[in-house]
């Protein structure tokens, strides 16, 4: 070989041994050995030293030398065992691993130790899937490096809504992907696909949707009609991205009207509040008038049975009367004369005087006295019942 020794252990190297000694003096070497200065160079060992050591062991490994086919074809061997051990690929458990053929999509692996054939047959990406990519829509926060310092961009979040008003609307979409192989291929520019997509969900939603419930109570629905919306479009692209969550970070109406919406606002909020006291009084004073509407129908129905008894009773007592009267007509009158002269006359002052004694003398009445002393004797009749 063009490297093999040609005057001994201590003969020159390819570029021909010095003159006028060894191998180990001589100034004719590329590196500018001085002449004498020993076998090491100034700036390490000496690469021929290296290469013969280096020579030496691959002759030991290949007994018959470069120049034989068995050392040929071990060297081809080697070089064939290598290359195909390149085809050996790790997939991480947060990633999927992406088999490419001659730059063909073929076959999407799971994680653990996998294999594809070497380059440049097959290559592999390995996207992380479990990621969580957010994007803001509407503004910019301090993290985006496209817009340091955040702010709103108005082009993205001024939308309409279904009652024709104008809405400030900013909103955070978090997203992953959970298919590599079509997040790859199926479509070029992934993030602008997800902002794009997302924007015409939310506006569609919007446009659904009265300004009064996007600003109050509607916010959850507005976030899950997006979502679903949206993750419906990504499939529809077969974009291997799956929607996370859907945030509203900001809805509010547009900035040169904030003043007046607040009025309008203020407004709605007294209307309700005086159409909240219209109730309560409502509900105070409409069951107070029933109740005292019933207390009267009450109080009607027993006067009613009691005038209906009453009479019933009169009737009944009236028949009886009659009944007797025709059996015994004196006795029943006389009966009947008594018990009204006694009616009559137990509620008055009477004075009695037996016209038997006194003989024909005048008597003295002091009728004045005598009705003054009866009205302190005698209590106080009741009262006749009403009729």
């Amino acid at each position: 070989m063009p490297w093999n020794n040609q005057g001994g252990g201590n003969g020159g190297g390819p570029w021909g041994s010095p003159p006028g000694g060894g191998g180990n003096g001589g100034g004719n070497n590329p590196w500018g050995r001085p002449p004498g200065g020993g076998g090491q160079p100034p700036g390490g060992p000496d690469l021929e030293d290296l290469l013969r050591k280096g020579q030496e062991r691959f002759k030991k490994l290949a007994p018959g030398g470069l120049g034989g086919g068995k050392g040929i074809l071990l060297g081809v061997a080697v070089l064939g065992l290598l290359w195909g051990l390149s085809g050996i690929y790790r997939v991480e458990p947060d990633e999927q691993g992406v088999v490419l053929r001659f730059g063909e999509y073929v076959r999407t692996e799971q994680p653990g130790l996998r294999y594809h054939l070497p380059a440049p047959i097959e290559s592999a990406e390995t996207p992380k899937v479990t990621r969580v990519n957010r994007l803001e829509i509407g503004y910019r926060s301090g993290a985006d490096s496209r817009r340091p310092g955040g702010g709103d961009v108005i082009d993205e979040s001024l939308m309409l809504t279904g009652d024709e008003n104008i809405i400030d609307i900013d909103f955070t979409v978090l997203w992953l992907i959970k298919d590599a192989g079509n997040y790859l291929f199926k479509i070029r520019d992934p993030e602008m696909t997800v902002k794009m997509a997302a924007e015409s969900a939310m506006r569609e939603v919007i446009g659904r949707t009265d300004i009064q419930p996007a600003l109050t109570e509607a916010r959850q629905d507005i976030e899950q009609q997006t979502k679903v919306l949206l993750q419906a479009m990504l499939d529809e692209y077969q974009s291997g991205i799956e929607i996370s969550q859907v945030q509203l970070q900001k809805v509010d109406p547009p900035a040169p009207v904030v003043d007046a919406f607040n009025d309008v606002q203020r407004a709605r909020q007294d209307r309700e509040r005086l159409r909240n006291e219209a109730e309560a009084y409502r509900n105070d004073i409409i069951p107070r008038a029933r109740g005292e509407a019933e207390q009267l129908i009450q109080q009607a129905s027993a006067y009613r049975e009691q005038v209906v008894s009453l009479a019933q009773g009169d009737a009944q007592r009236f028949a009886q009367v009659l009944s007797a009267y025709n059996q015994a007509p004196e006795i029943t009158a006389r009966r009947m004369y008594l018990e009204t002269m006694q009616e009559v006359l137990s509620g008055t002052n009477k004075i009695i005087i037996d016209q038997g004694r006194g003989g024909g003398v005048v008597p003295y009445l002091p009728l004045n006295e005598l009705t003054n002393q009866l009205r302190q004797q005698t209590p106080a009749a009741p009262a006749a019942p009403r009729q």
